[in-house]
Parts: structure tokens; sequence; C-alpha cells
């Protein structure tokens, strides 16, 4: 408890904001999914996982004083994975759908 009292940093919020965020972004995910299967925009659900995945350091950014640079330095990596992470995942989602549509035609013009 006493790591955050230095850079004004309360740990509790921190931590309720990261594990706060993985069930928004577990329903970002699911109705990026849906929006996939539909052909529907992809745009708000993408903006909101990265949000849920980024949401806790950026709280610390804002409310963070004296924190060392090499922090920011790692928020910005870490900010930086998780927007590749959920754009991969949006990737993966996309090929497998668009595989199982695939499937799903070749079924329907054999049978």
């Amino acid at each position: 408890m006493g790591l955050g009292e230095p850079y004004g940093v309360d740990p509790v919020i921190f931590g309720a904001i990261y594990v706060g965020a993985i069930p928004f972004f577990w329903v970002a995910i699911a109705w990026l999914v849906y929006n996939i299967k539909n052909k529907k925009s992809v745009t708000g659900p993408v903006l909101l996982a990265c949000a849920c995945a980024i949401s806790a350091y950026v709280y610390l950014i804002f409310v963070g004083e004296n924190v060392p640079m090499w922090v920011y330095g790692l928020i910005v990596a870490i900010i930086a994975y998780a927007i590749y992470s959920t754009l991969n995942k949006v990737k993966q989602k996309r090929l497998e759908i668009e595989k199982e549509e695939l499937d799903n035609q070749v079924a329907e013009s054999s049978g």
C-alpha cells in the first residue's frame, strides 16, 4: 500500500480500475465478434477494448506525481502492446469468421 504514496497514486484505485475494466474489455470483444459476423463497423468495439486495456495507466499518468521517466516509457510500451494485441485479436476474429463463412458456402454449394 505504501508504494503509491510518494507518487500520489492510490494502489487500490489503480487496482480497481485495472480489474474493473476486464469485464468491459470482454464485452467489447464480444461486441466486436458480433459486429464482424454482421458486417458492421468495428471501430466502437475496438476503441472500447483499447480504452479498457489502458484505463489504469491513464489514471497513473493523470494522477501520478514525481513518477520517474522510465515509468512513462513503460506505460507507453504497455499501451502500444495493448493496442497491438487488440488489433491482432480483431484480425484473428475476422479471419475465423471469414473462414467459417467460406466453409458454410462450400458446404451449401456441395450439398
